[in-house]
């Protein structure tokens, strides 16, 4: 192995040590819950975005964990959550494989191959709109 490549796994390594290290707050999917709830009907945001609002930027893998565990509590709109690119990577999910896009569907947002189609303008920035939240401090953010 050349002295590149080496060095690429030996930082990846210490990427994934690191993230171990440093913990997430206890509370974190309730956090991740509190802004899920808020995200309004024919809206979507991503699980980076959410992750980055709550001070963990590279935790956008736990915020799918925490979707994937909300899924038993109707008030928790974990359909209205995709990945960066706009696709339904949480569909398989669901009660069923359609279910995701069937709920996107009813509330206006169209989808085609698994991929929200206007995905820019329908798109729920956390940072943006909870701007007043983060006034009232209603969620707990990182200082």
């Amino acid at each position: 192995m050349d002295q590149e490549r080496q060095t690429y796994y030996l930082f990846k390594i210490f990427i994934s040590i690191l993230k171990l290290t440093v913990p997430l707050p206890k509370n974190f999917y309730d956090d991740v819950y509190k802004i899920v709830k808020k995200i309004p009907s024919g809206r979507v945001t991503s699980y980076g975005a959410i992750a980055e609002v709550l001070g963990a930027k590279g935790a956008s893998r736990t915020v799918g964990y925490a979707m994937n565990k909300s899924h038993g509590s109707p008030s928790i709109p974990a359909h209205r959550v995709v990945n960066r690119a706009g696709l339904l990577t949480g569909k398989h999910h669901f009660g069923s494989i359609n279910e995701m896009e069937s709920l996107l569907n009813k509330e206006g947002i169209r989808v085609i191959n698994n991929k929200i189609q206007n995905f820019q303008e329908i798109f729920w920035n956390p940072i943006i709109e909870l701007q007043k939240d983060i006034e009232t401090s209603e969620i707990e953010f990182p200082e």
